[in-house]
């Protein structure tokens, strides 16, 4: 029997004239990750997606769990390809769905008939099925509001197909439809899960991350990668680049209002990634931040980071408490990377008492003995790229 997997898109179909645009970039985001696992060809028609294995070698079940990790996918199944007449899919379910059918209890037949010159109309296909499969299957019950399983009948142009359950995607929309932006990645919770939230709206992802040793080991440098690595599965490739800060941060250490190191250091670290960005033609910056969670993320704190910016700033955990931010922490698999004991640049120097209500002005007076300009020169041409995926 041969086998396909079905996609269909979710906010796709609200796009309008711009609607091919994002299915083209669906299609070519499911192409490049379905790529290794051997040949094969997508097709579209009537919010569907087709992809057709080409090869022997092709791994479904892997096809599968890349197609769920894919933006812009609402739903997906696998499916069987069967003659489109009557006997053919009376012969054709029961044989596929043999394995299924026999470890569950209830089930539904539901039948979407686009061709309407098929012979038979929704129901009584249904109908024809249902009794097929009961004679096939008696220890089986028909359950119209919540079976087991709903088999499926679509009647298409060129064949009809059979699947069980559909699998719910990733929803969202396809990465590299909203354009790029820069996440800015320290190693802890939040900031992976902030990639993955603005990936899935579209946003492909560069990172910036800021080193400081030997305040921060390379382990650290190392678990930012896997984390990134996580985040890459949902994403596609992250350039990353590694942000020399140890100069930065002893000359704020030594020149500055200690309970405003960390808003400076936050300052400096904004300024560089603008840099950064411009430089990769990205359009925003990604935090992590969440409000109020610590000293530097109340409004004053980030109204004070926010003013060295020249582009957006984009902050998608900012009304999230810590227990939602580690609910989809743990769902991208990044959670026990995050909390590895290697500390980031962010808790290096930390002040005993750091300001959380800057006034307008007094950063920019704590600041005043930087050579802001040769510490960020500096910090460019230092940079270490790195290419994730």
């Amino acid at each position: 029997m041969k086998e396909i997997i079905l996609i269909k898109d979710g906010e796709l179909a609200l796009k309008g004239l711009n609607r091919s645009n994002f299915e083209s970039k669906l299609v070519n985001n499911i192409k490049r990750r379905l790529k290794p696992l051997g040949e094969f060809k997508i097709s579209r028609a009537q919010s569907t997606m087709y992809v057709e294995p080409l090869s022997d070698d092709f791994d479904v079940d892997e096809a599968l769990d890349r197609v769920g990790k894919i933006f812009g996918i609402a739903g997906y199944s696998r499916a069987c390809v069967c003659e489109k007449s009557v006997e053919s899919i009376l012969d054709t379910a029961p044989k596929y769905l043999a394995e299924t059918l026999s470890a569950l209890k209830t089930f539904k037949v539901e039948a979407k008939r686009a061709d309407k010159s098929f012979p038979l109309k929704s129901p009584e296909i249904c109908r024809e099925l249902g009794g097929v499969l009961l004679e096939r299957f008696p220890h089986l019950k028909v359950d119209v509001h919540a079976p087991d399983i709903v088999v499926t009948v679509e009647i298409r142009d060129f064949a009809a197909y059979i699947r069980g359950n559909q699998q719910k995607g990733a929803g969202g929309l396809p990465v590299g439809t909203s354009g790029k932006a820069e996440i800015l990645i320290s190693g802890g919770i939040d900031s992976p899960v902030a990639g993955y939230m603005m990936a899935k709206r579209g946003l492909s992802l560069n990172a910036i991350h800021f080193a400081s040793p030997p305040y921060t080991s390379a382990l650290a440098e190392e678990k930012v990668k896997k984390l990134l690595e996580k985040v890459s599965v949902y994403s596609g490739t992250i350039k990353l680049a590694v942000v020399p800060f140890t100069e930065i941060q002893e000359q704020i250490r030594d020149k500055c209002p200690e309970d405003f190191f960390t808003l400076i250091m936050r300052r400096m670290m904004m300024r560089i990634s603008c840099i950064i960005a411009r430089n990769d033609g990205c359009l925003g910056l990604v935090t992590g931040e969440s409000l109020g969670q610590v000293a530097s993320q109340t409004l004053p704190a980030i109204s004070v980071t926010d003013s060295v910016c020249d582009i957006p700033v984009l902050r998608p955990l900012i009304g999230m408490d810590k227990e939602e931010i580690v609910t989809v922490s743990r769902h991208i698999d990044a959670f026990e990377t995050s909390i590895l004991p290697y500390e980031d640049c962010c808790t290096v120097f930390t002040p005993k008492h750091p300001h959380t209500r800057p006034k307008p002005g007094q950063c920019e007076k704590a600041e005043e003995f930087l050579d802001i300009d040769l510490l960020i020169d500096n910090a460019i041409n230092g940079i270490t790229y790195y290419y994730i995926d």
